[in-house]
């Protein structure tokens, strides 16, 4: 009878230690308040620097209005500011708690015994909770604002080009034995196109290796209904004469609308759209790696939120029983730009296949989330 009593309270002490008391609120508030500061700042910035980048750059290019410039703006910025994110919270979380410290409310917390594990570990919930929320519904927005941008940009910079050479189309499909590499010198999406056609194509051999057997040029193709169509195509197969045809077919496996479409770059992938970006890549035979590097640098994204929190709020805690106020706060902020260095370091790792892509999006968080409990540990337990 007294276990099943002790099973049933069980819950019940749980749900007592989850509760937040009005000390924890009135912490979360006050770092609510710094952290909206330390994120109004920084988009300020951000967006004041795109804006000028844009001026620059498509603006000098084309006659853009301002109006026109700050809407291109506003869907570039938000992928840029999640970025930086981290910084927010170690801003904003130093903010805070070195104000409650300036007013001599963490002193009183403290000599009325309460722990900072009580308001420094729901201030890393919070932090958590946000980051879930930033890789499922904010970021997935930011890359499609982000996406907006690179593909208005294009269409911008397209129209200045007037007809000039552009940027060469690249494709790759094939099953097992056969695969095709396609470049296409310039596109035609009026007629559904693609101009100065080139296929490679090569065969695999029952023991794995590849060789180049046939090459075709063609004036055009067109891609429909699981078939290219080439256009005044001259093709030659390895040893043999070539051969011109007035139209050809070949066999494929990309749907109509792919034979336009360039891979989004990693930062304008949705969070929900990277795992089918991925096997897409991976089956026309590119190398996914930096997709696979952004895909699990979102999952870590949380951790890294948390992690930056309970770090500046160590530091924060330091300030009482040292009272250097200048020390402690520059030491948070180069640690901070200690951790951006070693995420771009890992990222370059990463992309560059040293480390598997695993390794390089969590070794920056997980080293954080150490550093943070190992500080706040010395701090409150000597």
């Amino acid at each position: 009878m007294t276990t099943l009593g002790s099973v049933s309270a069980a819950p019940r002490h749980v749900l007592s230690a989850l509760r937040l008391g009005r000390i924890e609120r009135y912490v979360l508030i006050q770092l609510a308040r710094s952290l909206a500061v330390a994120l109004g700042v920084i988009s300020a910035l951000v967006m004041l620097i795109d804006f000028v980048e844009i001026s620059r750059g498509l603006g000098s290019d084309t006659d853009l209005s301002a109006l026109r410039i700050f809407g291109l703006m506003l869907v570039k910025s938000p992928a840029v500011i999640v970025q930086l994110l981290p910084f927010v919270f170690l801003f904003g979380t130093l903010s805070a708690f070195v104000s409650l410290n300036r007013r001599s409310e963490l002193v009183a917390m403290r000599a009325a015994g309460v722990s900072a594990w009580r308001f420094v570990l729901p201030a890393a919930g919070a932090a958590l909770a946000f980051g879930i929320l930033t890789v499922t519904v904010i970021g997935p927005l930011a890359a499609s604002g982000d996406g907006l941008f690179q593909r208005e940009r294009q269409r911008i910079s397209g129209s200045v080009m007037s007809g000039e050479e552009q940027e060469a189309i690249w494709l790759r499909e094939g099953d097992g034995p056969r695969q095709m590499v396609i470049r296409a010198g310039r596109q035609d999406r009026a007629n559904a196109r693609l101009l100065d056609v080139t296929f490679f194509i090569y065969t695999t051999d029952p023991n794995g290796r590849r060789a180049f057997t046939e090459r075709i040029d063609a004036e055009a193709a067109s891609l429909s209904a699981g078939r290219w169509r080439l256009y005044d195509a001259v093709g030659a197969q390895t040893g043999q004469r070539a051969m011109r045809y007035a139209t050809l077919d070949l066999p494929s496996a990309l749907a109509d609308e792919e034979a336009f479409e360039r891979f989004a770059r990693p930062q304008s992938t949705p969070f929900w759209s990277l795992p089918g970006q991925i096997q897409r890549i991976e089956d026309a035979g590119f190398s996914s790696t930096a997709y696979q590097l952004r895909f699990q640098q979102l999952l870590s994204t949380p951790l890294t939120f948390a992690a930056m929190t309970i770090l500046a709020a160590a530091f924060s805690l330091r300030l009482m029983r040292l009272g250097d106020l200048a020390r402690m706060a520059v030491s948070a902020v180069v640690l901070g730009f200690a951790f951006f260095f070693l995420t771009q370091f890992s990222a370059a790792m990463g992309s560059a296949e040293v480390v598997p892509p695993l390794v390089a999006a969590w070794l920056p968080a997980v080293l954080t989330a150490l550093a943070a409990f190992t500080l706040l540990f010395y701090t409150e337990d000597g």
